[in-house]
């Protein structure tokens, strides 16, 4: 008798310690954030990636979820006459990079730098400021190294849900760096440069220049919801999110849903680079001609892109900004340089505080 009953205790702890141990995650949710999250880099600004891993074939192919506006940089416009005479748009994206820290024992060891595709473009101000980039390393990370995005294609979180993010926080420097909050508000509706008004979700997460392109997801379970984007540098706390249902629509309208819905079923490598990399009309967006197949962005009076101020700020102290060098006023450190995108915020709020894009940029030496 006594035998059954040991027999039965030993069955019930193997089973039970079995059964906790297949329901206890192997990774947990910051650490799944932190590996799919890289730094991307253009020509002289840092933003942040988000990483989804496909099959295609037999090979494993990673792409990168990030915001127009860290890319937009190394985007080209020509005007080129084919041979029937007829002439037609170019828009062409030097290759970006990402930059994937290394970690052991927890020290930082290294980072990993590969060259990127630009694949589907959308313009800030005439768009819906995503794009979608390729690593063209393949197999340059394991299959499982994906987002997870919220599957439901019109789906608005919860005001107070608690989120997280995971980005590039000032750029290389703070890469991988997680930061939670909840979200604020929903539908808020920020004028872009151009005739856009696009939607965006308001959230408490901290951000920094550096965090564009940075994932949002839902704190319990890392599904992504959203791509942090713009803040209130002077208001910290005070950020805004493209929500995961602009994300899903865009990808329809661009039919590139298989780069954010694994049950979607991938194109031939050749179909993706047949891809048309931006949506063209007789002018690309954002653009004038200026004649003789030369397209410009508009200056302002002083030559400075309408779109970017150059400011200086402080490595310990981001809210200080300067429009030349000097020292920081509260902790006398150099100032180092950072471009900023502004725009202006809801009408009711323009007196206040300015709305930036949360990109930061690395100026060259003169």
């Amino acid at each position: 008798m006594k035998f059954h009953v040991l027999l039965v205790l030993f069955f019930a702890l193997a089973f039970g310690t079995a059964t906790f141990a297949a329901d206890k995650p192997l990774v947990s949710v910051p650490e799944q954030l932190q590996k799919t999250s890289v730094t991307v880099k253009s020509e002289y600004a840092q933003g942040s990636g988000t990483l989804v891993t496909r099959l295609i074939g037999d090979e494993t192919v990673t792409f990168v979820w990030t915001a127009g506006h860290v890319v937009d940089d190394l985007r080209t416009i020509r005007k080129v006459i084919d041979g029937e005479g007829n002439s037609k748009i170019l828009v062409e994206f030097k290759d970006p990079e990402i930059v994937a820290e290394r970690y052991q024992n927890g020290r930082r060891v290294g980072q990993q730098t590969l060259n990127c595709k630009v694949i589907k473009y959308s313009d800030v101000n005439y768009g819906e400021d995503l794009a979608v980039l390729m690593i063209r390393l393949r197999g340059a990370y394991p299959l499982g190294t994906s987002a997870k995005f919220h599957p439901d294609a019109n789906y608005i979180p919860p005001i107070g849900a608690d989120l997280s993010h995971c980005g590039s926080l000032l750029g290389q420097f703070g890469a991988n760096s997680y930061t939670t909050g909840v979200l604020s508000q929903t539908g808020r509706l920020l004028q872009e440069s151009g005739a856009n008004k696009p939607v965006f979700d308001q959230v408490t997460a901290v951000a920094f220049p550096g965090s564009s392109g940075g994932g949002v997801y839902l704190k319990e379970n890392g599904v992504y919801i959203g791509m942090l984007t713009q803040g209130v540098t002077a208001l910290q706390g005070f950020n805004f999110i493209v929500p995961v249902r602009r994300i899903h629509l865009w990808a329809e309208v661009s039919d590139i849903e298989w780069a954010l819905d694994p049950s979607v079923p991938m194109p031939s490598m050749a179909e993706i680079d047949a891809i048309p990399v931006e949506e063209l009309g007789s002018i690309p967006a954002g653009f004038r001609n200026m004649g003789g197949g030369v397209y410009k962005k508009p200056v302002d009076s002083c030559g400075i892109d309408k779109w970017i101020i150059r400011m200086w700020t402080c490595p310990m102290h981001p809210q200080i900004r300067r429009p030349r060098p000097g020292k920081c006023s509260l902790c006398g450190m150099k100032l180092i340089p950072v471009t900023s995108s502004v725009n202006e915020a809801e009408d009711s709020l323009k007196s206040l505080f300015k709305v930036e894009k949360l990109l930061h940029i690395i100026m060259p030496k003169p």
